[in-house]
């Protein structure tokens, strides 16, 4: 008895050392969390409350931010509707592109590194310098797809001049740019038992429905992952409307990032733009969040559904 109580006194001490190691290694993390992200978020929430154009000393205002915001804002309610039509368009798109390439490169072909590292050097670009690229094929004139229109016999198109092409020309770029998905699909590919397609192919299962019953079930924590990150990521978009469109042409790229931009680095308006920061953040908590409740019902683990 004196020996095991001997023996759970030890493992409890060993637990108790390991906790204490534990919480100081992640000390630095929390550190580095708390000043890069929580302060930061809680001063553009404090701030919200207060006209500060920067030279002079804030002025507490209350709530006339937010009211301001919904009711007068000639633009929020328009740039809100672009950047959640903008992230739909490219998180659709990414997803579908980066899986369907995934596939293919998971496949055995010639050179497969090689185009393993060619669709993955796209997200590792500048992303100035890729818009500044990819202006030139939309270029009217002299572009690129344009002279590929011509060709064929269709009149020239104005892809990011024009109001109703100008977002999906965007997102076309965000979805070549989606390399990061593909590596990750990739790395879920091939980690997909192959117990499961050798069961199925017994069964008489085509490559479709082995597609559908074996390699998505599988792939649902991965399509998860990735899902999350690219609608936070299609969300924030502010590179498009800086480097080509200037929120143009009219509000049709307006993205919310760049209605920030504008209100506090072009008008000084930072009490306001942290405004319409916060209630940014609300939205895309808002958005995650529904993600996260309804991937219960798709979303499933080796062992179970979670």
């Amino acid at each position: 008895m004196a020996g095991s109580a001997k023996r759970t006194q030890t493992a409890s001490q060993i637990a108790a050392q390991e906790t204490r190691t534990a919480y100081l290694y992640l000390t630095p993390a929390l550190v580095g969390l708390s000043v890069l992200t929580y302060g930061p978020l809680l001063a553009v929430f404090v701030l919200s409350f207060f006209n500060w154009r920067g030279a002079l000393a804030p002025s507490f205002t209350g709530i006339s931010n937010y009211i301001r915001l919904f009711t007068s804002d000639p633009y929020f309610i328009d740039s809100l509707r672009v950047t959640i039509y903008f992230s739909v368009v490219a998180v659709i798109g990414s997803m579908v592109y980066s899986l369907a390439v995934a596939i293919l490169l998971n496949r055995k072909i010639p050179a497969r590194g090689f185009f393993r590292a060619i669709f993955y050097l796209p997200y590792i670009l500048p992303a100035v310098a890729v818009y500044i690229g990819w202006s030139w094929l939309y270029e009217s004139n002299f572009g690129l797809f344009n002279y590929v229109l011509n060709q064929i016999g269709i009149h020239k198109v104005n892809f990011i001049a024009d109001t109703h092409l100008v977002v999906p020309s965007l997102a076309l770029i965000a979805v070549w740019l989606s390399g990061n998905l593909i590596v990750i699909f990739l790395a879920g590919l091939q980690n997909v038992p192959r117990v499961y397609y050798e069961a199925a192919e017994i069964d008489g299962a085509n490559a479709w429905q082995r597609f559908r019953h074996v390699t998505i079930p599988a792939m649902t924590p991965i399509i998860f992952y990735n899902l999350l990150m690219a609608l936070v990521t299609n969300l924030q978009v502010v590179t498009p409307a800086l480097a080509l469109t200037s929120g143009g042409p009219g509000n049709s790229s307006m993205f919310i990032t760049y209605l920030m931009y504008r209100y506090a680095f072009k008008s000084s308006q930072l009490g306001y733009a942290s405004a319409i920061s916060f209630i940014f953040f609300i939205i895309v908590a808002i958005f995650t969040s529904i993600l996260f409740a309804t991937s219960k019902e798709w979303v499933f683990y080796e062992g179970g559904k979670e």
